[in-house]
């Protein structure tokens, strides 16, 4: 493993690196940041290769970080070791990873996703919390589903802080994007039931009828699924509330359609 020693903030690498945490930054460059050994190991293992590998000396012995540096290497990647505050000032965190990585983002065409291939998928509508969709990520992988698909203005997948939530999913669920218009065209194809949530309905998520392959429609956190998607559904279901609390964070509410929909 040959990696080259920076020790400047100032280098331009990390300063390229850091710039990763603005939206507009990742947009252009098509890149994003990943943190932890772990996690990169795993992307690696997926065939996913980082651009721009950075690591702190702690981590310079482990075999995991030279099975992923020379595999950054090979794909012509940059390997670096730099010092805590370089990784501090990266990770914008007191106590950052040993080890921050960059990989170019992936996202799948729409028109070539197949439906049969797993029981049962994810759609969010304009979600804004990147908490909420990382998480959501994290259970469609856990749940086997096949992918998750993007409507409309949604936050971004990439951002930092919806890749930690899904630690390390964002390599193994495959994302999706659409326009509503384009949603709806395509939808009208799907082979299965395609089920919404909404405050107002009147089955109770567990007796609906859940036909395989299932595309579960998850609207905005706010604002719930809007009309013209709600209508697009085979059937709308909710999610009984027994206490004061008269509705469910967005992330738990989807993992609980997720269940319902392969028990």
């Amino acid at each position: 493993m040959s990696a080259r020693q920076v020790t400047s903030l100032t280098n331009p690498t990390v300063k390229a690196v850091r710039a990763l945490h603005m939206r507009k930054e990742r947009e252009e460059s098509g890149l994003f940041l990943a943190e932890g050994l772990k996690l990169v190991g795993e992307a690696v293992d997926q065939g996913r290769t980082p651009r721009i590998l950075l690591y702190g000396p702690e981590a310079a012995g482990m075999p995991v970080l030279r099975r992923v540096a020379e595999a950054t290497e090979k794909a012509g990647g940059d390997v670096v070791e730099v010092n805590r505050e370089i990784l501090e000032k990266v990770s914008r965190r007191d106590n950052p990873q040993t080890v921050i990585a960059v990989f170019p983002q992936l996202f799948h065409d729409l028109m070539a996703l197949k439906p049969k291939a797993a029981r049962c998928w994810v759609a969010l509508q304009a979600v804004r919390d990147p908490g909420n969709l990382g998480t959501i990520v994290r259970t469609a992988d856990a749940a086997g589903c096949g992918g998750v698909i993007l409507v409309g203005d949604c936050c971004d997948p990439y951002s930092v802080e919806a890749v930690r939530a899904t630690m390390g999913s964002i390599f193994a669920v495959p994302l999706y994007k659409a326009t509503v218009a384009e949603f709806l065209a395509w939808r009208a194809h799907w082979p299965g039931s395609v089920v919404g949530t909404l405050l107002t309905a009147t089955i109770d998520h567990r007796q609906a009828r859940y036909e395989d392959p299932t595309l579960i429609l998850m609207g905005n956190e706010q604002a719930g699924l809007p009309p013209e998607l709600a209508a697009a559904c085979d059937v709308n279901v909710k999610i009984p509330m027994r206490g004061r609390a008269d509705s469910l964070n967005l992330s738990v509410a989807t993992g609980i359609m997720i269940y319902a929909a392969t028990p």
